[in-house]
Order: C-alpha cells, then sequence, then structure tokens
C-alpha cells in the first residue's frame, strides 16, 4: 500500500511540475469563416471527440516550427476524432491565409472576439475543447507533450482543465477590446444606433423576433442571448460570405459593429448619462403602407390559424387571376396581417391545372415564373430588374407556399399582395427563374455529403439574383456562373444554410452570361448529429419536393439578353 501511494504521489508531483490544474472550464458556441470560405461552428462538431484550435499570427518568426509541429500533431491523430483548426488572430486577409496552403482549416477571426473569449494571448496559444460539452479540457501553448496529453483526454474521462502557461514572445495584441475596457461602448450613441439599424424590424412587437429589442432593459436582460447568437452567427440571419457577391439584402453585420455589441455586454451592459433611451423613442405602427401607392390589382390569401409555438409545415394556396387578357407584372408587395408569425412566402405563377411546383416534381431543370419571396424584417416592395416584368398569361393562377413560426400567442394571419402591373404595349424583358437541381439519396449519420447541379443556358441570359433551397438536413450552397471561354465567376455563397431563412438575393448588378455558359449549384448535406436541424440522423432520406424529403435547388432569377 505504502508503494503504491508514493507511485501516486509521484505521478501527481510529475504532472503539477508542468501543468497546473483547474475546475473543469466552459466555453460558448461560436463560428467563423475559414480562408475557403468554408462555415465552422464548434457546436456542430458533435461527431468529433475533440476540437484542437491553435492561435495564428504571421507577425510571429516562430510560426513555421510551430504550425510544422501542429501539422505533425495532426498527422498523428489522423485516425481518430479529433478536429484540428487554426484561428488567425490577426487580421490577415483570406488570400494571404489561403498561400498557407494548409491541410487545416485556417479560420478568420476578423473581429478578434473570438481569439479573446478562447483566452489567446501568444500566438501558437493551444486550446482543446470537447464540442458536446462545450467544455474546456486543455490551455496552454504547442509543445512536445501535448500529443501524450490529447491520448489521455481520448482514453480517460477528464474532470479538470489542463493549464500550462504560454512559452514564446509573440505575444497577441488586441487594440479594440483594450480600449473597450478603458471607455466601455456608450450605450446611447454607439450600441442602440447599431440595433435600430440592423435588429429593431424584427426584434419589436409584432416582429418576427422571439423578443423585442425596445429599451435599455430589454437589451441588457437579453445580452447574453445576443451575444451568444452573434458569435456563433444564428443572428443576423440569412448570412452570406462577405467576400463573394454584395447583395443589398444581405444581413451581414460589420464586425466593428459586433465588436462593439459584444464588448459593451461584457463591460456589464451600462447605461450610460443619457436621457434619452433611442429605443424607447422608436414607434412601429402594426399597419404597413403601400409603398408604391395602391397596387393595380390586390389579392388576399385565406386566413391561417397559426398555432402559438413550433414551426409550421409548410402550407399551400392558389389564388385565382380576374384578368381576362395577359398581363405583365413589374412590381409586388407583400402585407401580413401577422407578420410575425410569417416566416416565408413564395410566390409563383403556375397554369389552371398547375400545382406550386409544376415541373420541379419530374425534371431537374426548369425554367419558371418566379414572382418573388417574402421574409419578415424591414417593409419593402419588390421592383424588378432593368425593365424586367413576370408575364402572366390569361387564365394563370398564383400558388403560394407558406412557412410559418409560432410566436408564442394563437395568431391568424391573412396575406394581401399587392400587384403593379407594366404598361402591356411596352416591350419587356420576361422576368423567368431556372431551376437547378440533382436526384440523390443521403446515408444515414454522413457529416459531410457533397452535391452539385448545373445547367448550360443556350441563349444569352442576364443573371439578376439566386435563391437557395434545401430542407433541415442542408448544409451549404454555393452559386457559380461559368462562361464558355472556361473563367468561373463565384456570385454568391450561403456557407451555413438555415431551412428557416430562404431568401431571395439579389445581385448588386445584372450578370451577363453568354450563350453557351453553365450555371453550377455546389454544397453539402449533414445528415449527422452535428446538423442541429436534423429530426433523424439514423435515417437514409431520398430527393423530393414533399416535407418528409430533401432537396438540393438552386434558383437562378434571369431575363434573355435579346
Amino acid at each position: 500500500m505504502k508503494k503504491f501511494c508514493s507511485l501516486v504521489v509521484c505521478l501527481v508531483l510529475t504532472l503539477s511540475s508542468s501543468a497546473s490544474f483547474a475546475a473543469l472550464a466552459r466555453t460558448g458556441d461560436f463560428a467563423l469563416l475559414d480562408a475557403s470560405g468554408q462555415f465552422h461552428q464548434l457546436s456542430r462538431y458533435q461527431h468529433q471527440d475533440l476540437v484542437v484550435l491553435m492561435s495564428y499570427a504571421a507577425s510571429c518568426e516562430a510560426m513555421p516550427a510551430m504550425l510544422a509541429q501542429y501539422q505533425a500533431l495532426q498527422a498523428r491523430f489522423a485516425d481518430q476524432a479529433v478536429q484540428f483548426l487554426v484561428i488567425d488572430s490577426n487580421n490577415a486577409d483570406r488570400a494571404s491565409l489561403a498561400a498557407l496552403a494548409l491541410d487545416i482549416p485556417v479560420l478568420q477571426d476578423n473581429e478578434k472576439l473570438i481569439s479573446e473569449a478562447l483566452g489567446f494571448t501568444h500566438a501558437g496559444d493551444v486550446r482543446v475543447i470537447n464540442p458536446s460539452r462545450l467544455a474546456m479540457y486543455f490551455t496552454g501553448g504547442i509543445n512536445s507533450e501535448l500529443g501524450d496529453t490529447l491520448e489521455t483526454f481520448l482514453t480517460s474521462r477528464v474532470r479538470n482543465t489542463v493549464n500550462e502557461p504560454s512559452a514564446n514572445n509573440c505575444a497577441l495584441s488586441f487594440p479594440e477590446r483594450d480600449a473597450h475596457l478603458a471607455n466601455p461602448p456608450d450605450y446611447a450613441t454607439q450600441v442602440a444606433p447599431i440595433i435600430v439599424e440592423n435588429c429593431v424590424q424584427c426584434h419589436r412587437q409584432w416582429g418576427a423576433g422571439p423578443f423585442a429589442m425596445d429599451s435599455h432593459i430589454s437589451v441588457l436582460g437579453w445580452s447574453p442571448m445576443i451575444k451568444e447568437v452573434l458569435l456563433n452567427k444564428r443572428m443576423p440571419p440569412a448570412q452570406i460570405d462577405p467576400d463573394i457577391g454584395h447583395p443589398a439584402n444581405a444581413s451581414n453585420l460589420d464586425p466593428k459593429d459586433i465588436q462593439t455589441i459584444v464588448h459593451w455586454i461584457n463591460a456589464g451592459g451600462p447605461r450610460g448619462d443619457s436621457d434619452v433611451d433611442p429605443l424607447e423613442q422608436l414607434v412601429f405602427s402594426r399597419d404597413q403602407e403601400w409603398l408604391l401607392g395602391e397596387p393595380d390589382l390586390i389579392v388576399s390569401t385565406p386566413t391561417h390559424e397559426v398555432p402559438a409555438n413550433g414551426v409550421i409545415d409548410d402550407v399551400y394556396e392558389t389564388v385565382e387571376l380576374p384578368f381576362t387578357e395577359d398581363k405583365w407584372l413589374k412590381a409586388v408587395q407583400f402585407k401580413p396581417t401577422g407578420n410575425g408569425t410569417l416566416h416565408q412566402l413564395i410566390v409563383v405563377v403556375t397554369p389552371p391545372e398547375g400545382d406550386f411546383w409544376g415541373e420541379e416534381h419530374n425534371a431537374n431543370s426548369v425554367s419558371r415564373r418566379f414572382v418573388e419571396s417574402y421574409l419578415p424584417g424591414e417593409q419593402t416592395v419588390a421592383t424588378f430588374t432593368a425593365d424586367s416584368a413576370v408575364f402572366i398569361p390569361k387564365g394563370h393562377k398564383l400558388s403560394m407556399q407558406f412557412q410559418y413560426v409560432g410566436m408564442g400567442a394563437d395568431v391568424k394571419n391573412v396575406t394581401q399582395i399587392g400587384l403593379y402591373l407594366a404598361d402591356s404595349t411596352s416591350v419587356h424583358k420576361e422576368r423567368f427563374v431556372q431551376a437547378v437541381s440533382t436526384d440523390f439519396n443521403l446515408p444515414a449519420n454522413e457529416q459531410e455529403i457533397p452535391m452539385q447541379a448545373s445547367h448550360r443556358f443556350d441563349q444569352a441570359v442576364f443573371i439578376t439574383g439566386v435563391r437557395a433551397r434545401m430542407n433541415e438536413r442542408g448544409k451549404r450552397m454555393k452559386f457559380a456562373l461559368e462562361r464558355p471561354d472556361g473563367t468561373v465567376e463565384e456570385l454568391l455563397s450561403i456557407p451555413a444554410y438555415n431551412y428557416a431563412w430562404q431568401p431571395h438575393y439579389v445581385l448588386a448588378s445584372p450578370v451577363l452570361a453568354p450563350a453557351g455558359s453553365r450555371v453550377h449549384v455546389i454544397g453539402a448535406f449533414d445528415n449527422s448529429v452535428s446538423n442541429p436541424f436534423n429530426p433523424d440522423p439514423n435515417q437514409s432520406v431520398g430527393s423530393g419536393v414533399d416535407a418528409e424529403s430533401e432537396m438540393f435547388t438552386g434558383y437562378f432569377t434571369y431575363y434573355k439578353a435579346q
């Protein structure tokens, strides 16, 4: 017994000589894009046992050696459930990070907020995290013993965090954090204006947000949630890769604004000295106006009863039109009465015998008459691009797909659709949408299932917008144009697809696709436990348009060049 006890004491002393132990630490969820534009979220690594992250700074002379050591460590654990990531903590641009040509994803931390949250102080700092529990297993630097430490974490139940000091001279700087620590952002003049500009159209009374940002006390009360959804990129919704395409209706938040809000929250959300709360001054009317004046025709949908909670299965409706001759549609506006519950509405023109999906039931590449889609937020009217218009043949109707989300109370919704018609004697560029999809079967418990679909335009067209459609297992989607000369232009990328947000992104300007051009839809599914929206990762799923199937369809809005 004495011999056994002495061995235990020696072991404890040996470990204590190189590291200190603390109660198991926790970390928050976060998400970043890497140098290739791929999305990485800590909590979406449920299929891994460990996530290892190392801080990178190009200015550190010892960085090449540390990267080589880190890559060797990755090779050692290549057959185990360990994900290695590098986080740039020094604001390098994407091209510089891609030029490193590492076989490890290099994440862009443009706001340095994740580096701050992880407690990085030096380039080469390492954090080891259990993604299922968001538990911090190790804090320290890259060293020769780290591999053995990882082996221990994989083979034993860790109950303490191992803390080691940083062991190099490459200190990181956080000037924005330090400035905000010395002088926290002012609520009335710095924080509230960001919220007014980006948040309150949904986060208000009768809005689609789950809570109202209508005062300092409200924002302060919800500040932990606000910080969480900013750091893991759940909000703002429907974000795109900011390096690819710049549609006006994308909802990316400026990195400096995110820093301001998060640092204000970290400082305790001080009210400041202003006697006026800008959020309390806002007044919203439940009644919406017709932004282009009275429409030529207002059609109303049937009444939908929306229960207080949950996401409602897709609802399909048709509305007959009274036109006795062909018409051209130049603009449209949606006015739901229960706008807080209506999360999405997509409208297409269909023949008398058709339904919402039309030829998409049986064909992978279909040209259709797409009107527009509605998303909650700021009241807008869709005016079509470059004198293009939607052609409505006599006898055709509007077919619609609704998606509702409960807002805490039973609500009845009727949506008015205001149609603004173009002069029928003028020559119009007919507006179409090209649906581009493919057939597939998703195997169960697969975290990365690549997918691609293409279409060739025989005539020259101008592409004006794109929209992605997948269901719950959708992971990402990118739209690209390949011209006949072989050049490829990426139009837009959605790195983290969310079934609840499927906006029609209007491109900054129409893009010419010469005759013979191909459009490509490139993406992936996640049918694993790491997908938080997945209803059942143990089930294989085929393609189709019904709610129980999966879809991989990219929509290109266009008009013919001649």
